[in-house]
């Protein structure tokens, strides 16, 4: 079999590649099958039908679009095996809980029907080389909204992750299988394309195909592709979503309760990242997010937008009441603006605009106040450079508690800060609300008008990340305890004498994601190295791991001999946010590099 290499070099075949894809009508071909994809929404959901069918529906266009190839390429629907569910890396199935049925679904009823795509590009097994496989998800964060295109790009839920991505894939496949057919050439070794669900909900997708040791014997490399802004990474951090149920003892606050801890798991994550030093990681992509508290939020790891509470007083309150009431909120904000910086003084890439108009509004409310809390919400991954509303309601809610005697004393009576009831769309509609109980008592006033009632329980999620300079149980260990510590410090606060672990309980059944790193030095990511540069998009810069957990690193964990690379378009700004975007020329950049990196890898070039 001649090789490419005897035939052209590879600028040459760069120059082929390109006569495809920059010609007029390629970016009309990603536009519009990224729209299509983006069409249907595959946010998780506990009807596990509407998941299979949204699902099906995607894969149905990517075999659609591969199944004509040439090449002798092999679709194959590979059913997700239940027997991950004792898997280690195994993510309970959080999303399938109901009211009706509040442990969820099993493994074996959640995967009942439901697969991955897995497309077989087979090889000569020829030497030298190593067959390639590359992994993208359809599956995307809630709150789901439909696709536009703007000029050269495509604003949507999932464009930027991962379905920008996965459409690289497939415009790449078509590019290479278009390329060999012309040459009359077969590739060395074989390419696996994987495309995975419930990545975004703990990476059980990819999981299924990772333990699957037939499929292995296809590939000995991989590629994750995700939106690395085609930037290519031989390492991930890891990331871990946390849970704290908070139980406020009679008479206290679960709110005031939920802004102590706050405090500490954000302390603690700033520990974390001060001892976190890795040649890979020199950033310290540490991130410490809280996505959800009550019926705020959407996703441990989407950076909140926006939050609500009131401040009851028990009566008409007075100008000095408010006058107190508005400089403490001020003196929390200059305290969250001093460690986090002041985000209405910088612009927003997706917008133009300050990232928020206002940080919060203040509202007189029957008996009190409402204080409206505004962030700038996106993926955990970018919380430096978003605005994380729960983090500041934090510290706004802390500041009033110090000033509380001072409160009740201007009030004349008690003083209760709680969470106000989320406006109409707010409220996640991915997670189930539980029901409301019956009830003989006769109605209630309107929430403003009612006196103080010190609510018991709320619950508060998030994520932290970290480096492999830390193990996983150590930091769940540290959060635990960051946790109990500012329960502690809110009950000494408010002089109670309850234990920190009486009120707090800190859970981990949700994403549990290791950290890996892998050989920056290793010829697969040399060939990365070298088609980047080839590309126009390499810089001359130390190769680092990309800041953000994914499904990389449960191949790295199966397989730690195996190079596990990441590698993508879009920008990390963008994912999860409510402006969700990519570039149509980044996906067909991607594509380009895809394409002679597959090339290189299998030795075919």
């Amino acid at each position: 079999m001649t090789t490419l290499a005897a035939r052209t070099g590879e600028a040459a075949i760069l120059r082929r590649i390109r006569a495809r894809t920059r010609a007029p009508g390629f970016e009309k071909y990603l536009e519009r099958l990224l729209v299509e994809l983006c069409r249907i929404d595959t946010t998780p959901s506990p009807t596990i039908e509407r998941m299979r069918l949204a699902e099906g529906s995607c894969f149905k266009i990517v075999e659609r679009e591969l199944g004509p190839l040439a090449g002798g390429g092999c679709l194959q629907p590979r059913p997700i095996n239940p027997a991950i569910k004792n898997h280690p890396h195994f993510s309970q199935l959080h999303f399938t809980k109901t009211a009706e049925r509040p442990a969820g679904l099993t493994a074996e009823e959640a995967y009942e029907g439901r697969t991955g795509l897995v497309y077989v590009l087979p090889g000569s097994g020829s030497r030298p080389g190593l067959s390639v496989a590359l992994n993208a998800h359809v599956d995307v964060v809630a709150p789901y909204f439909p696709p536009r295109t703007s000029g050269r790009s495509v604003t949507g839920r999932g464009a930027c992750d991962d379905k920008g991505p996965v459409v690289g894939v497939v415009a790449a496949l078509k590019v290479l299988a278009e390329i060999l057919a012309e040459r009359q050439l077969k590739l060395n070794r074989n390419v696996v394309a994987m495309f995975v669900v419930e990545e975004e909900t703990g990476g059980n997708g990819s999981l299924s195909l990772a333990v699957d040791r037939e499929l292995k014997q296809l590939y000995e490399s991989l590629l994750v592709c995700e939106c690395t802004g085609l930037k290519v990474h031989p390492a991930n951090r890891g990331a871990v979503w946390y849970q704290a149920r908070l139980e406020a003892p009679a008479g206290a606050s679960a709110l005031e309760l939920a802004a102590f801890v706050i405090e500490e798991l954000e302390k603690e994550g700033s520990a974390l990242r001060a001892e976190s030093s890795h040649p890979l990681f020199p950033q310290r992509p540490v991130q410490t997010c809280h996505g959800i508290i009550g019926p705020y939020g959407e996703h441990p790891s989407r950076i909140c937008g926006e939050v609500s509470f009131r401040i009851v007083v028990g009566r008409e309150p007075g100008g000095s009441v408010e006058a107190l009431v508005r400089d403490c909120l001020e003196s929390g904000l200059a305290t969250y603006v001093g460690l986090y910086g002041d985000k209405a003084k910088v612009t927003d890439p997706a917008t133009g605009k300050p990232m928020v108009a206002q940080h919060y509004a203040l509202h007189r409310s029957g008996i009190g106040f409402e204080v409206t809390v505004y962030g700038a919400s996106g993926h955990m991954g970018s919380i430096r450079e978003r605005d994380g509303a729960i983090t500041k309601m934090a510290h706004l809610v802390r500041s009033l508690v110090y000033s509380k005697l001072r409160l009740e004393s201007l009030a004349a009576g008690p003083v209760q800060i709680e969470l106000a009831s989320p406006a109409r769309g707010l409220q996640s509609a991915a997670r189930p609300q539980p029901p409301r109980r019956a009830t003989s008592n006769p109605p209630q006033p309107p929430e403003a008008n009612r006196p103080p009632v010190a609510p018991a329980e709320l619950v508060l999620e998030g994520g932290q990340g970290f480096v492999p300079t830390h193990s996983l149980d150590e930091v769940m260990a540290r959060m635990r305890h960051a946790a109990e510590r500012g329960a502690r410090n809110y009950l000494g606060t408010v002089g109670r004498e309850e234990r920190g672990g009486e009120v707090v309980t800190i859970t981990y059944e949700k994403l549990h994601n290791v950290a890996y790193d892998g050989d920056p030095a290793s010829p697969s990511m040399q060939n990365a190295i070298a088609t980047a540069r080839a590309c126009g998009f390499w810089k001359e810069e130390p190769v680092l791991g990309w800041t953000v957990s994914c499904d990389a690193r449960l191949f790295a964990s199966e397989y730690p001999a195996m190079p596990v690379l990441t590698f993508g378009p879009g920008q990390l700004a963008f994912a999860h946010s409510d402006h969700e975007q990519i570039g149509l020329d980044e996906v067909r950049s991607a594509a380009e590099f895809l394409v002679l990196f597959i090339l290189r890898q299998t030795g075919t070039l």
